[in-house]
């Protein structure tokens, strides 16, 4: 069963690829959304199952003699299996959405999402070091190639060029930090590696190197400043069915990654440079939310306004970890999950407008969705939803790091926390008052800071109508981000995964100790939801009231934006050479950073 998930859609992609141009479209259809149905339902029973203690799978009986691990594992916890069910949800949803999508390209589609869901599967089970490198490797090189299938058009060329060359780099700055583990513990299994590290210690400056060197590759893939640059660009040419994996669940499987490395690996080592480590991600938090919400509420481009959003509450999440505690974690866990589900859906609305009027430019769609109200009901919820408003996953995710961060001290990053959901909210909101109501006639003080950037057809066929597979998955998403707060508290779930020397013991000896957890996090309302949705309002509305109305804050807002915006627009050049550059600078910094911290602190 655990072997499942990966198993399952790499042989149904092989097949598509092999038997694909003999199939019928519909056929290949079915196969797939069955495909990751069937993935879906496993993760789930294995989230549940797992809850009662951590599965130890070794791929061909391959045990741990004497203690030290021969083979290679996956190690499947409720938090890891969970986040493979929302890839297995959102692929589902995405499969169900391009019912009428790539004509041209019939079963290569199909088969490089389900080897995408593999990949993202395999990284979350995964209790292997160079398997977490292979697994990144190979959701990169899928995404890719889903990301510039139209191959023959310069811009979706340009954004998985920037995609393939910065993630490739940062997936070999990983491979390095694997290297200098490997070279002193002779071992590739996470457990092991942790347990030699604890028990014959490595100089404090060459692990710290180590843990940067492996974090940095998913800091890229999580999108943090300054390693951001590429997510935009590839969201802005990637198909709609894409963008909801990458929005939804990619990035935030970078943090995943990071949060496995540092408590299951270098927690038992590093735990007094641990403090550190959690201040420098706090940190990163900060930055990215700042950067990737000014940007968001700068942008026209309905896809590229979702990626920076993206960016904004990665933030969040950045924040989330870097508080440590299982409260904050248990937080940052109903984050990803409420999150993905309304990126997902918002993402859906996004291929609908393009699939309906032929553009994802704000202005262009100003008052063209009055046809489509029923669209504006989505819409409405899933602004609610990334405003962290109750009864939302996001809600619960982000009182319960709003709580962890009062317990450590740290009650000034619910600052930033406010900003990025107003500004990211706003931003959507905005845009869904211009297009449903026709609000804003004249573009705001900031319009000619964003490009106009041309969108061409996705589907094919009548576009009178939205069919019911379009709209369907969104509301299926929004339902389900909705409910989560009712069926679900990962209390147990996150104080288990902190758990690093239960974690060693039970997968090279077969038995743990796990710590007794004595009581449920709750969430509650908070002034901070009141003043997210005021400043979401207030910022909505300042952008579309006319121009003598409201004039003194209008002309302040639009100078701030534009003295903000000018010098960051200048780093989003679209050159590659300029993104590799910061992410050589964005590293320097930080070890720089980290290294003063730990010395000094």
């Amino acid at each position: 069963m655990p072997a499942l998930p990966i198993i399952i859609p790499l042989l149904v992609a092989a097949l598509l690829a092999a038997l694909g141009q003999w199939l019928p479209r519909r056929i290949m259809d079915i196969l797939a959304l069955l495909t990751s149905a069937a993935v879906t339902a496993i993760c789930i029973y294995l989230a549940v199952i797992s809850q009662h203690g951590l599965i130890v799978y070794w791929f061909g009986n391959w045990h741990p003699m004497h203690g030290f691990p021969l083979g290679i594992c996956f190690a499947i916890d409720p938090i890891g299996a969970g986040l493979a069910a929302l890839v297995g949800l959102l692929v589902t949803a995405a499969f169900t959405f391009s019912w009428a999508y790539f004509e041209s390209i019939k079963s290569f589609y199909h088969a490089m999402m389900l080897v995408f869901m593999a990949a993202m599967c395999g990284l979350c089970l995964t209790g292997d070091l160079f398997n977490l490198f292979v697994w990144f490797e190979l959701m990169t090189a899928a995404a890719v190639g889903l990301c510039g299938y139209k191959s023959e058009e310069s811009w979706p060329l340009l954004g998985a060029l920037n995609f393939a060359v910065t993630n490739t780099i940062a997936a070999f700055i990983s491979l390095s930090g694997i290297a200098i583990l490997y070279a002193y513990t002779g071992s590739l299994n996470m457990a092991e590696v942790g347990h030699t590290l604890a028990n014959h210690p490595l100089d404090p400056t060459f692990t710290s190197l180590a843990m940067l060197l492996l974090c940095t590759g998913f800091l890229v893939k999580a999108a943090a400043f300054p390693f951001h640059f590429w997510l935009a660009d590839a969201h802005a040419v990637a198909p709609t069915p894409v963008c909801i994996l990458l929005s939804g669940v990619m990035v935030e499987l970078g943090i995943y990654a990071i949060a496995r490395l540092i408590w299951d690996v270098f927690s038992p080592v590093l735990w007094q440079q641990l403090p550190a480590i959690g201040d420098l991600l706090v940190i990163v938090g900060c930055l990215t939310c700042l950067v990737g919400g000014i940007y968001c509420y700068c942008q026209r481009h309905f896809k590229r306004m979702l990626a920076f959003s993206t960016v904004s509450h990665v933030g969040i999440m950045f924040i989330g970890l870097g508080l440590l505690g299982p409260k904050a974690f248990a937080g940052l866990t109903m984050y990803v999950l409420g999150h993905g589900m309304v990126k997902g859906a918002l993402f859906i609305c996004a291929g609908i407008f393009l699939h309906r009027f032929q553009s994802v430019d704000e202005h262009d769609l100003r008052g063209r969705g009055k046809s489509v109200w029923p669209m504006a009901i989505l819409m409405i919820i899933a602004v609610w939803g990334l405003a962290g408003l109750p009864p939302n996953g996001t809600f619960m995710g982000q009182s319960l790091i709003d709580q962890a961060a009062v317990l450590a001290n740290k009650k000034w990053v619910d600052w930033f926390i406010i900003f990025a959901e107003a500004i990211t909210a706003a931003a959507v909101l905005r845009l869904s008052i211009r297009v449903f109501l026709g609000w804003g006639a004249g573009l705001e003080a900031t319009a000619h800071l964003a490009p106009h950037i041309p969108m061409g057809p996705e589907t094919k066929g009548e576009r009178a109508r939205i069919p019911m597979w379009m709209w369907a998955p969104a509301a299926v998403l929004l339902a389900v981000g909705i409910t989560i707060p009712f069926w679900l508290n990962p209390t147990t779930s996150s104080v288990y995964f902190q758990s690093g020397s239960a974690y060693q013991a039970k997968v090279l000896t077969g038995s743990a100790s796990w710590p007794i957890v004595s009581k449920q996090f709750q969430s509650h309302l908070h002034w901070h939801q009141l003043v997210v949705a005021g400043g979401a309002l207030v910022l909505a509305l300042a952008a579309l009231l006319p121009r003598k109305s409201a004039m003194p804050f209008r002309v302040a807002l639009a100078g701030a934006i534009r003295r903000t915006i000018r010098p960051l627009r200048q780093l989003q050049s679209g050159r590659i050479g300029d993104y590799v550059t910061w992410l050589v600078c964005g590293l320097a910094a930080y070890s720089g950073l980290l290294l003063l911290m730990e010395r000094y602190l």
